[in-house]
This record gives structure tokens, C-alpha cells and sequence, in this order.
């Protein structure tokens, strides 16, 4: 551990120093910093000392456009990576770390220049000259190297040509608008995009130039998506099936011994996760090849509820499995260990639908009409109960949410919202917004003549203020209201959702079977 003055811990003073007050610092940020916040929060509260004035040191000190959270600072620097202005002057950062700009008189009207020895040629010879051998020389050049590190071999001698922007004047844009860009525009098709006589839609699937729906207790297995695994049988067998032709070709009664199954998983076309009423959740290896199941071998048994387990929800990205129970938590497994991670507690009700993001690694919970966001690491981030009342009985599961599902077309992008289906046969949309919490008010202490109390880190710099994430509803989705402009009490239940790839269409699939599109007019 360095000493605390030495040590990361604001990013306003690495950027005053960087910037105008040390111009020999020529740091440049680690890639952490547009994709990791965990490097950024001392989660395991370790000791890392304090300074001079007696500041203790914990988390890092965020500028105030990051309202305290560590997942929006990266967020907006990685907003600002991706932006056009970052684009088009990419080729200026180019010529300065491995361009014409690195050496020679470029370099000395850029102010680009660097002692000797931290250049990659000038370490083995100087002038002609090998470096000295006095190992007290030596090891000072590598002090120096381990520290500040080497200018990188020089790749380009001309200026870098710029980036061809993506966006230009007077063009159409390269893709369609994002539904959720313009929720007040949104409008539903009159006709459904798909019908299925077996009862409630259970997954939507969107493929290059086709969607995909199967009826609940079904599930597509990826990447193809020409397979179907099937549940829910009167003998607690389970099936595979053609999806084509919708054909069954294997039945399997391994399940049989681990009670009726209530939900399945399907993160690669070799793993099928399934749980239900024996409180266990179960990770089988699958192998099917040309209408043939070869086998269907079970690989672990997890164990840790207490009650039915009614939803899953598993992200290869991640390497994460979800279960949710009706014993009121969902417990996170690991996919490659399969072993325990942690548990999300105190939910209202029975889990009722689960999503993970896997652009972000957020985790979304419903318990009826309690809609819960977690981060990977199971911290509560915010909580929601989007019920007409505090009370729930109250509501009856008129407005138990169903299906949830996040956008994930840019991690970065502010605008991204979380869909939720409800019982009701409602769509609603939410998005997260930022709120100052209330300053609890000081305690006043016994005073000490000539004792002053130390500082912490966020006096110093002014950022006492703190901020809690919000949950906030956007708009709701009602098709019947908004074709016959009239609100119906009996609308089927919406029982999944999913979008296109390019995200311009919201599509929702119904307890009666079908699946209906919402875009942009």
C-alpha cells in the first residue's frame, strides 16, 4: 500500500494535477474507467490510511455530474468515449502516442517530449552509446520505467488520416430510432404479428430477418433457435422439438425425480437450467444433434431455497444463473462453478419475474407488483412498488408484473428504460432518474477547547450532498385504450416482452397467444 497522499483517491485532484498544476504528469486513464466501476468503491472497507490532515481514505472522491454513484460515472465517460466530437479527433491521440507527433520536431511543438530513457530505443543506447552499467544507474532508469512506464514504439511517421464519421450531413440515419427515444410516438398494430393456438405466449425471440414465439412451459435453445425444450407434462417428463415443424423427437424423464418443474433456462444450446417444486434448481448437459437427443445428464444440483422456485433467469455474458422463489429471495449461482454467489433478500412476495442485463450486469426482481434493480454483486440499487397502493391485497395481482426485460442497445446511452408486463395486460415503462437526498441534520457534539474535528473527504471538496437512484414511470402501454380509445378491465395478461435488434420495435406477447408490435409513427 502507497502512502495515502500518493494514493487514487479523487478524481478531481488527478485532474487538476494532469491538467494544470503538475505538467509532468502525463498519465492517461486505464480502461477500468469506461467499463468497471467497482475499481472505484471500496466495497470491502479496507484501511487505506489516511492523509496528512487527518482525511480517512475509502472510496474515490466522484466530480458532481456523477451524483455519488460510481455506475453513472462510468456511464457518461463512457457516453463521452462513444460520442461523434471523441471520433473525429481520435487521430489527433494517434499522432501524439504513436505517430509522426511521438519524436522529432513534431513532437517538440506538441510539447510531446520525454526524458531519454523513457524511450523504448534509448533504454539499450544513447547516441551511439550503450547505457551506463553502474547498477545504481540502472536500477534508477527502471525506478523510473516501473512508475511513469515507456513510450510506445513509434508505428505511424505521417499524420493519421481522420475517422469517415458515421453521421453525415443531410443523411439518413445509418439506423431506425429506438422505441424508446419517442415513448409519446409509440403506437401498437392493429393486427398481431404472430398467433399461437396453445394458449400464452411464454418467449419472443427476434432474429435477423424473423420472430420467433413459442407458448409457455417452451423455450428456444440458442444459437439457432430451431429447437425447442418443453416442460409442464402430466408425467413431469420433459421433450425436444423441432420448431419448424413443431415435431417432438426426444422425450427425457431424467427430470421426472426432482418434481414439477415450473421454469427452464437455456443460455447455450448445451446447458438447460430448470427448477421447481423441489426447491432445487438444475443444471443439466444437453447434447442434441439432427432431431436426436444423445443425452440429457444432470451436472449439479444447487440447493438453497427454501420454497418452489418459479423464475430464472441466467447470463452466459455474466457467467450468472437468477433463481426466484416463493420463499421471498432470488439466490445468484455462479454458471462455470455452479456454486452459491450471494442472495437478494427482502422482496415483498413471490418472485414472479427475473432479467439481467447483460450489458451492464444489472439485475432486475419482481415480487407481484415490487419491481427491484440489483447490481452483479447483489446490492439493492433501487426498489419500486408499482401497485395502486401501499397496500397489496389491496390490488389484488391485477398489477403483478409478469415479464421484465431491459433495452440494451448502448450500455452508455442515458435514455435506456426497463419494460415491464403486469396482469392487467398493461406495458410499462420506467426509466431511473437521480433525486438529492435530505441532509440529515448535524448532532451537535460536546466541544473540546482547542479540538478540531478532521475533515473527510467529501467536506474537502465540497460533496457532503448525496443522491438516491429513483425508479420513475415513463408511460403506459394500454393497446386496447389506444385503438378503440377506450380502457378495457379484462385485457389479457402480457406475459413476454422482447425488441428488435436494432430496438425500434417493442414487441409484446399476450395470455391469449398473441404478439403484438409497438413503434415509433
Amino acid at each position: 500500500m502507497d502512502v495515502a497522499e500518493r494514493m487514487f483517491h479523487s478524481v478531481k485532484k488527478e485532474w487538476d494535477s494532469a491538467s494544470k498544476d503538475n505538467m509532468s504528469d502525463v498519465r492517461e486513464l486505464i480502461p477500468e474507467f469506461y467499463y468497471l466501476p467497482d475499481f472505484l468503491v471500496n466495497a470491502n472497507n479496507f484501511k487505506l490510511g489516511c492523509m496528512e490532515d487527518g482525511t480517512t481514505l475509502g472510496d474515490v472522491l466522484l466530480p458532481p455530474w456523477a451524483k455519488g454513484d460510481a455506475q453513472e460515472f462510468i456511464r457518461v465517460h463512457r457516453e463521452a468515449l462513444e460520442s461523434e466530437y471523441v471520433s473525429s479527433h481520435l487521430h489527433l491521440w494517434i499522432d501524439l502516442i504513436f505517430g509522426h507527433r511521438q519524436q522529432g520536431p513534431a513532437a517538440v511543438e506538441a510539447c510531446n517530449t520525454f526524458h531519454p530513457y523513457f524511450y523504448a530505443k534509448r533504454t539499450r543506447k544513447t547516441g551511439g552509446q550503450t547505457v551506463p552499467t553502474d547498477p545504481l544507474i540502472k536500477s534508477t532508469i527502471q525506478g523510473y520505467i516501473n512508475n511513469f512506464g515507456q513510450v510506445p514504439k513509434q508505428l505511424f511517421t505521417k499524420p493519421h488520416p481522420t475517422r469517415i464519421s458515421s453521421k453525415k450531413e443531410g443523411s439518413a440515419p445509418a439506423q431506425p430510432t429506438p422505441f424508446f427515444y419517442k415513448l409519446d410516438k409509440l403506437k401498437p398494430s392493429f393486427q398481431p404479428l404472430k398467433e399461437l393456438p396453445g394458449g400464452s405466449v411464454g418467449q419472443v425471440v427476434c432474429v435477423d430477418k424473423e420472430v420467433l414465439v413459442v407458448e409457455k412451459n417452451r423455450l428456444l435453445i440458442p444459437p439457432l433457435w430451431d429447437t425447442y425444450f418443453s416442460w409442464g407434462f402430466p408425467d413431469k417428463s420433459c421433450s425436444f422439438g423441432q420448431y419448424n415443424t413443431d415435431k417432438t423427437f426426444a422425450v427425457c424423464e431424467s427430470v421426472c425425480d426432482w418434481g414439477e418443474m415450473l421454469c427452464a433456462a437455456c443460455p447455450n444450446q448445451t446447458t438447460i437450467v430448470t427448477a421447481g417444486t423441489s426447491y432445487v434448481v438444475c443444471v443439466w448437459d444437453v447434447f442434441t444433434s439432427k432431431d436426436k437427443l444423445t443425452h440429457m445428464k444432470l451436472r449439479q444440483a444447487l440447493y438453497g431455497h427454501t420454497d418452489a422456485v418459479t423464475c430464472l433467469a441466467v447470463s452466459e455474458v455474466h457467467g450468472v444463473i437468477v433463481s426466484g422463489s416463493r420463499d421471498l429471495t432470488c439466490i445468484l449461482w455462479d454458471l462455470e462453478d455452479l456454486s452459491y454467489v450471494t442472495q437478494l433478500a427482502g422482496h415483498e412476495a413471490s418472485i414472479t419475474a427475473l432479467a439481467i442485463n447483460d450489458l451492464t450486469g444489472e439485475i432486475a426482481s419482481c415480487a407481484g407488483p415490487f419491481l427491484y434493480l440489483w447490481t452483479m454483486k447483489g446490492q439493492l440499487q433501487t426498489w419500486l412498488n408499482t401497485s395502486c397502493g401501499s397496500d397489496v391485497s389491496s390490488c389484488g395481482s391485477e398489477q403483478d408484473i409478469l415479464s421484465i426485460c431491459f433495452t440494451q442497445r448502448n450500455e452508455w446511452d442515458p435514455q435506456n428504460v426497463l419494460v415491464s408486463g403486469c396482469a392487467d395486460g398493461i406495458v410499462r415503462i420506467w426509466k431511473i432518474e437521480y433525486t438529492k437526498k435530505s441532509p440529515d441534520p448535524p448532532q451537535k457534539e460536546p466541544s473540546t477547547p482547542g479540538l478540531q474535528t478532521a475533515p473527510t473527504v467529501d467536506d474537502m471538496c465540497g460533496q457532503s450532498q448525496s443522491w438516491e437512484k429513483h425508479l420513475v414511470l415513463c408511460c403506459e402501454l394500454n393497446r386496447s385504450q389506444a385503438v378503440s380509445r377506450r380502457r378495457y378491465r379484462n385485457n389479457p395478461a402480457v406475459t413476454a416482452l422482447a425488441m428488435s435488434r436494432t430496438h425500434a420495435t417493442l414487441l409484446v406477447g399476450d395470455a391469449w397467444g398473441r404478439v403484438f408490435t409497438w413503434t415509433c409513427e
